[in-house]
């Protein structure tokens, strides 16, 4: 695990915050392969992400293509209003209308898991926690000041941080859940794993080309060596 250390600075230059978080990121397992944990993920993005976040460098129908979804899954989740297979996976909202909710427009995702650590992205969803002193109720372990609300709080519950004070500073060491979800926390973590997992697909959908072309490759590459190798053998062998 890596740690994060000092202050993540969000807001205009020269804020300072009071507390600093010394937590380190949770690992994550990512399996692009797994076209069922891929499945599980989009389902939660389009339910809880696509409000706000866009993926505009993917279509529905490379999805869709991608994930195994047959039509009807398709279009009984992904396929809301007017869009078509294939659009990009864009987010209903305006960028104004977001400006003047948040303060800020939420950055598309597309790219997010080529930015961020994977392990840094899950930390992150999991790492949101009270704090009235916010606009919308809650902070981030992981990104101080954070604009966005916790959406995943109904499934995941409310969180308070473990503070430490020490040399003069206070830091964040852990979160301690106070009132529970819809969900027990393996079962919260395993939705943030899926999406996370989606999101790192989605950030190169033709890995899953690459990375299944790339061991016939490497397969024949070594094959090649071995025939050349014994070919240089033969042909010498009579002038050494």
């Amino acid at each position: 695990m890596r740690r994060i250390g000092g202050f993540f600075l969000t807001l205009v230059a020269g804020s300072a915050l009071a507390v600093e978080s010394v937590m380190p990121l949770e690992d994550v397992d990512i399996d692009v392969f797994d076209k069922e944990s891929l499945r599980r993920g989009a389902v939660t993005y389009a339910n809880y992400c696509q409000g706000c976040h866009s993926l505009k460098h993917l279509r529905y129908s490379r999805m869709a293509h991608d994930l195994k979804l047959e039509q009807q899954a398709l279009e009984r989740d992904f396929l809301r209003g007017q869009a078509k297979p294939q659009d990009s996976m864009l987010s209903a909202m305006r960028a104004a209308d977001a400006e003047g909710w948040f303060g800020v427009a939420p950055p598309d995702l597309s790219l997010i898991a080529r930015s961020r650590h994977p392990d840094w992205i899950y930390s992150y969803l999991r790492g949101f926690y009270l704090d009235p002193s916010r606009p919308t109720g809650v902070d981030n372990a992981f990104f101080r000041q954070v604009a966005m609300p916790n959406v995943f709080a109904s499934l995941q519950g409310a969180q308070r941080p473990v503070v430490k004070k020490g040399g003069g500073v206070e830091a964040i060491v852990g979160l301690k859940r106070v009132t529970p979800g819809a969900l027990s926390p393996e079962e919260f973590d395993a939705v943030v794993a899926d999406l996370v997992n989606f999101l790192v697909y989605a950030a190169e959908p033709a890995q899953l080309d690459r990375l299944r072309i790339g061991k016939y490759a490497i397969a024949l590459l070594i094959v090649l060596m071995v025939v050349l190798y014994r070919l240089k053998r033969e042909y010498w062998k009579d002038i050494a």
